[in-house]
């Protein structure tokens, strides 16, 4: 070794090692980073050189079943520019100038900000944003947003509900659907450079949003407006608290309307009270009272155990059953089954419930559907309270059959007594007809469903018989209307507060279908604690159902028609058993459900019923029915011939008069 190596040796040797260890370093350090932290370091290099957008989704729209809009979106616009990236700042200054009507000078100061991102306008509504969004122009930025409407206001805002700021369902439709209405969010990926500049990149990926789904509802709007007006016009000329009202068809079982008062407006639900927001039609159970008398007629005729013809002594209107005095309304002594029926005689209807036995009361209780949800798609359905034979005490035969310790929904009662107009078959509730995606395809259609048949079609004829009485002769004439023959039962119960029913707060209600011989509408009416001497449902409840159903009759010219009849219009399929139809009616049994059918009119032509039209209505009609008009007089129809009902052939002619 030469001296001068010597001489350094040590320095040497520690600068050698110093390079070899460092070397060693950053080849460690580099394993590291490429092979132990090169995902995590991936994910760091996308978020600094990546920024995710979301694209909201435009909920779906929900429409009533004559596709007016119950809830929509109003489509709003922002507008912004990246001043650095602008192409044409002239045509840009001007178009928006033109559309808002602000000078080009604001315009032109928000293009010389020093900002990297600067707003031009915010919320500007569709229609006017379309000429700004035809500019292409790589500094310029639109986001779109939405939010949601009611333009009827409280219409049907039980039964829509609502949804918060972010657009999430939260009450009714809005939260029963609100996954489908949502729709899917989408996104797309923009390249960020190292100044924090944001700019789209062709060769990274998108995803579009999809759109959410349309509803469209079974119910009527303007039905749905005549029931809340006159039940409210109720409610304050009897001093009520509230009210429930319902109207369906009994043929489907499709919701035409439905409401309970007091209610709220949709578009800024923050400002009622929480009770007023549940669709209490569904939702809260009470004591239905003599509403429920249907339950052990019904019995008492399909198990044949009472006839009906056969008379009852009603004791003058007070019955001593066990050591409980019953009381009648009035004082009632010999009366036949269907007066009983017609006049709402408690003692009667007790006697007649004893003959038919609690088995059979029970059971009917259970065909109607009382004691179980019925279906319906909406949130928060109650089942009401039905209680078990072997629960019951020794008075309750004689409480049961008045509609006492039952509970029921007014849905419920409604399906009741559209099992009653239909001729025996409970029907599933339908409120959402159809659904249909962004584009309008029908992606899901609601069809009629039969859950069972009750009785025979000659059993269920002679209760509606009894049940039509009731209105023409009996407690409920102030539901009857001209022309029309409407079925029905009133019912009044006293409350039960602090275990014990209240000599001062009532429910009243009524329960009908008209026209009786060929039933289009069924609608229940129920008001919460009318004032003193108004608590009778023959007094405060019944006149809605006429009044709601003339205004349904005036509006819609199809109700005025007379549908032709059909031979049992609600057939199960041919290879439905009898057996299979009476299924289910035990405790917890699950429905069964089946398609209805529909079977083909007879050949020839069913007269229409005209009384009460206008002579244009009249002739319209006739027309419709290709029958041969013959008019006499002026104004209202009063007289034609052949009657309602006749079968003639097509081109006969209808004599009409008029006065």
């Amino acid at each position: 070794m030469t001296k001068s190596f010597l001489k350094f040796r040590t320095r040497i040797l520690f600068l050698s090692s110093f390079v070899v260890l460092l070397w060693a370093g950053l080849a460690m350090r580099y394993l590291y980073i490429q092979v132990f932290r090169s995902n995590n370091f991936s994910e760091i290099v996308k978020i600094q050189g990546e920024e995710k957008i979301l694209l909201p989704a435009i909920r779906g729209t929900i429409h009533d079943r004559k596709y007016r809009s119950l809830a929509e979106n109003i489509i709003h616009y922002d507008f912004a520019v990246h001043p650095n990236r602008v192409e044409n700042r002239d045509l840009i200054v001007s178009t928006f100038s033109k559309v808002t009507g602000r000078s080009k000078d604001y315009y032109e100061n928000r293009l010389d900000s020093d900002k990297t991102y600067e707003f031009l306008e915010r919320n500007l509504k569709h229609d006017e944003s379309k000429p700004l969004l035809a500019l292409k122009d790589k500094g310029l930025v639109a986001h779109k947003h939405s939010s949601r409407l009611y333009p009827h206001g409280h219409v049907a805002s039980q039964i829509i509900g609502f949804t918060n700021i972010d657009g999430k369902g939260l009450e009714g439709l809005e939260r029963q659907y609100d996954i489908g209405l949502m729709g899917k969010t989408g996104w797309t990926i923009l390249e960020t450079d190292g100044h924090g500049k944001s700019r789209k990149n062709q060769a990274y990926p998108i995803q579009k949003p999809v759109d959410g789904n349309n509803l469209v509802l079974t119910i009527d709007a303007e039905y749905q407006a005549i029931l809340q007006d006159e039940l409210n016009r109720s409610i304050v000329s009897t001093g009520a608290s509230g009210g429930m009202g319902i109207i369906l068809e009994p043929f489907s079982g499709k919701i035409l309307a439905m409401t309970s008062l007091p209610d709220f407006d949709s578009n800024s639900p923050s400002l009622t009270q929480k009770e007023f927001i549940r669709n209490r039609v569904i939702t809260d159970q009470y004591e239905p009272g003599s509403t429920f008398k249907i339950v052990p007629a019904m019995a008492a005729i399909h198990t044949g155990k009472v006839g009906l013809k056969e008379e009852f002594n009603c004791e003058n209107g007070s019955y001593d059953f066990r050591g409980t005095t019953i009381k009648d309304w009035s004082d009632f002594s010999l009366l036949n089954f269907s007066q009983i029926i017609e006049n709402s005689s408690n003692v009667g209807v007790i006697k007649i419930a004893e003959r038919v036995g609690a088995k059979d009361l029970y059971s009917f209780a259970r065909k109607f559907g009382f004691g179980s949800e019925s279906g319906i798609s909406f949130p928060g359905e109650a089942n009401g309270r039905l209680r078990t034979i072997d629960e019951w005490s020794r008075i309750s035969i004689a409480q049961f059959p008045l509609g006492h310790e039952v509970s029921v929904t007014t849905l419920q009662i409604a399906l009741a007594y559209a099992t009653i107009a239909n001729g025996g078959y409970l029907m599933k509730p339908i409120i959402v007809e159809k659904i249909q995606n962004a584009e309008g395809q029908v992606i899901h259609h609601e069809k009629p469903q039969i859950i069972r048949k009750i009785s025979s079609s000659k059993n269920i004829a002679s209760l509606k018989s009894m049940l039509q009485r009731s209105v023409e002769n009996g407690t409920g004439t102030s539901a009857y209307l001209a022309g029309w023959n409407v079925a029905g039962k009133t019912g009044t119960a006293q409350k039960f507060i602090d275990g014990e029913y209240s000599k001062l707060k009532f429910i009243s209600s009524f329960a009908g279908f008209f026209p009786a011989d060929d039933p289009q509408l069924v609608g229940v009416f129920v008001l919460d604690e009318p004032g003193k001497g108004q608590h009778w449902g023959g007094l405060s409840a019944a006149p809605i159902f006429k009044n709601v159903m003339k205004r349904i009759i005036y509006q819609d010219d199809e109700i005025l028609v007379h549908k032709p009849r059909l031979k049992n219009r609600l057939t199960p399929h041919p290879d439905t058993s009898q057996d299979d139809l009476l299924v289910g009616t035990q405790d917890n049994a699950p429905l069964t459900l089946m398609t209805a059918s529909v079977e083909k009119f007879n050949p020839g032509i069913i007269v229409p019923d005209l009384r009460g039209m206008s002579l244009r209505s009249a002739i319209s009609t006739v027309k419709k029915f290709e029958l041969t008009p013959k008019v006499e007089g002026s104004g209202a129809v009063v007289y034609q011939w052949p009657i309602a009902g006749t079968e003639v052939s097509p081109g006969s002619t209808c004599s009409i008069k008029l006065n």
